[in-house]
């Protein structure tokens, strides 16, 4: 263990120029006193570390030392080489140097931890794209990857749902993040966190100002409060629904994320004997979702609330009438 924490702390001294003992310790889940039995170790061994003390200092390697050790162990190996399908590389226009960098690694990698890489790389595919999600546009992923590099002020064009005029915002980026094969640009309007999808990006202009975020704020935090924002929405309406069991793999993997609990038995309809029905609720922020679940057909019927059963029972109506007219 030892050894290892030894071999990450040179790492992580090898990608910065100076990094606080209390960092370092946190990162390595050890106390700052074992940081700096560590760093005399180092010394003691021949690498140039040294420790400056004061409010500003920290552990630091000489200028111009390099190690090629590259520290990765079988596993750490391994997981390198397992990659996603039409994923995040191939958005950035990173495909070629993904290649050409795991050709790089394989080579520094110890012979004996080479095959079990290699047959990772042949064995494992990630595909972080949901089934059947439909064609999206197009998106430049390339100019905001720019962008948000760039530490400026950016002003977007940019299309929310249901419209077809950008509006535009001047932003501060704080980075793009990738979830089930969609990307999101998080930035700061106005001092707040928010979230704007790459493919309604209409246009993106970098301004003269640096970017101004907030003190301590990091891309990782300010996603994980965006997306809670997201999931935790308040749903407003509820309903109640009986779902024919034939169909109930699909319901439930198609609303799962506003499902308040598993369905139970206790739907039964008449002439039902067989129990082949069962009730459901769902959270959903308004009784105009409900249209979404005129795709079951007859395997599924909403119960409650009986605005929803209205709304439908119109929707059903107008179909049927679309389809008797002769076209």
């Amino acid at each position: 263990m030892k050894s290892d924490r030894l071999l990450s702390i040179l790492l992580l001294l090898q990608t910065r120029s100076l990094v606080p003992a209390t960092e370092l310790a946190d990162r390595l889940e050890v106390s700052v006193r074992t940081i700096y039995r560590d760093v005399e170790a180092l010394s003691a061994s021949g690498v140039p570390v040294y420790a400056e003390r004061g409010r500003h200092g920290g552990i630091a390697l000489l200028p111009g030392f390099r190690t090629d050790v590259t520290g990765l162990t079988a596993d750490e190996a391994r997981a390198l080489f397992v990659l996603a399908a039409d994923g995040a590389h191939s958005a950035l226009g990173l495909d070629a140097a993904l290649g050409s960098a795991l050709r790089k690694v394989m080579a520094a990698l110890p012979a004996p931890h080479r095959p079990a890489a290699e047959q990772t790389s042949r064995r494992f595919l990630v595909d972080p794209v949901r089934w059947m999600s439909g064609p999206r546009a197009a998106v430049d992923i390339a100019e905001l990857h720019d962008a948000v590099l760039a530490d400026r002020r950016l002003r977007i064009g940019y299309r929310h749902s249901g419209t077809d005029t950008p509006r535009t915002y001047t932003v501060d980026p704080y980075g793009l993040v990738v979830k089930a094969g969609v990307w999101y640009l998080v930035a700061d309007l106005d001092g707040a966190p928010r979230l704007f999808r790459a493919d309604r990006v209409r246009e993106a202009v970098l301004g003269e100002e640096g970017v101004v975020r907030r003190p301590g704020a990091e891309l990782a935090e300010v996603w994980a409060v965006l997306r809670r924002q997201v999931e935790e929405r308040p749903a407003d309406v509820r309903l109640r629904v009986r779902v024919h069991r034939s169909r109930l793999d699909l319901f439930v993997r198609l609303h799962a994320g506003v499902l308040t609990g598993a369905p139970r038995p206790g739907g039964t309809r008449p002439g039902d004997e067989r129990g082949e029905w069962l009730l459901a609720e769902l959270a959903v922020p308004e009784v105009a979702w409900a249209r979404s679940l005129l795709s079951f057909g007859p395997n599924l019927e909403v119960l409650e609330p009986p605005e929803a059963r209205t709304l439908l029972a119109r929707a059903a109506a107008q179909v049927v009438e679309l389809y008797a007219t002769d076209g």
